[in-house]
């Protein structure tokens, strides 16, 4: 009887067993064969990419991800979906995807990429600097991210240039709203722009200017020390610029007196003109 026992135990663990493996192999099939068809949705989204249907390609690319999200192949199809939508201005679409991807498939290897391209999407849609500031932030933003967490890739060296140029944008945002100020005579919101630029845009091509400003607005209000001192500024770093005349002139009525050349160094720079033809 004990005999019979144990020879149902075995039979019993055996059949498990086999089971098990049959379970197993019917899932590695199942996996492979989920895989085969998620390369050819994959491969048509590609065939409707190079065609230029980016809209029906990011659908097959959502198709490839949905049908086995485990693979290797799902943020790979993400990341097309985004690239597709990104070269036909689908710029929302490409954000959407791209936001997605950095929160699904965190720590994935092409990371930097997706960032570069999220800093790109948000880069390309800036026409009018003083309507685009949400655009600009967020480009700024991803910009100096990649900067940086990935300081040796290409994406950076490129994210430098783009960042360059976004802040001389921010700069011109700044200078077009002192300006705007200054037509309607508000004084005080117009130094406040002029001293932005100087405080946080003095690497760019309107810093000279705003503090031209600073010294001509002060000055109109009587403050003389605080225009002196801006002037001083702009003469120390820029002594050679249009806009440091303007301010000397500001400071110092008789400018224009000194400039007069007199007579006799006049006549003498005649006649040594007139010897040259003799």
């Amino acid at each position: 009887m004990e005999f019979n026992k144990n020879l149902i135990f075995i039979l019993f663990f055996i059949f498990i067993l086999s089971c098990s493996k049959k379970e197993q192999e019917v899932t590695t099939l199942k996996e492979k064969n989920l895989e085969t068809q998620m390369i050819e949705v994959y491969n048509q989204a590609m065939q409707e990419l190079e065609r230029g249907d980016v809209i029906y390609a990011g659908k097959k690319f959502s198709e490839a991800e949905l049908l086995y999200p485990q693979s290797v192949w799902a943020p790979r199809a993400v990341l097309m979906s985004a690239y597709g939508y990104f070269t036909q201005g689908y710029y929302s679409d490409a954000i959407n995807d791209l936001e997605r991807f950095l929160v699904k498939y965190k720590n994935h290897p092409n990371t930097d990429y997706a960032y570069y391209l999220l800093a790109l999407s948000h880069y390309d849609q800036i026409v009018d600097e003083k309507k685009d500031m949400k655009e600009i932030i967020q480009a700024k933003k991803y910009f100096e991210l990649i900067i940086k967490e990935y300081p040796n890739t290409e994406y950076a060296n490129d994210s430098n240039f783009k960042l360059e140029l976004i802040v001389e944008i921010m700069a011109s945002k700044e200078m077009y709203l002192a300006r705007y100020y200054i037509e309607r005579e508000k004084w005080i919101p117009a130094i406040n722009r002029f001293k932005n630029i100087v405080n946080n845009y003095d690497n760019t091509i309107y810093i000279e200017e705003a503090l031209h400003r600073l010294v001509e607005l002060h000055y109109r209000l009587g403050l003389v020390s605080e225009a002196k001192k801006y002037a001083s500024l702009l003469g120390y770093n820029y002594k050679s610029s249009q806009w440091y005349e303007s301010s000397y002139k500001i400071l110092n009525k008789d400018y224009e007196k000194k400039k007069i050349t007199p007579k006799s160094e006049k006549e003498s720079i005649l006649k040594k003109f007139k010897k040259l033809f003799r």
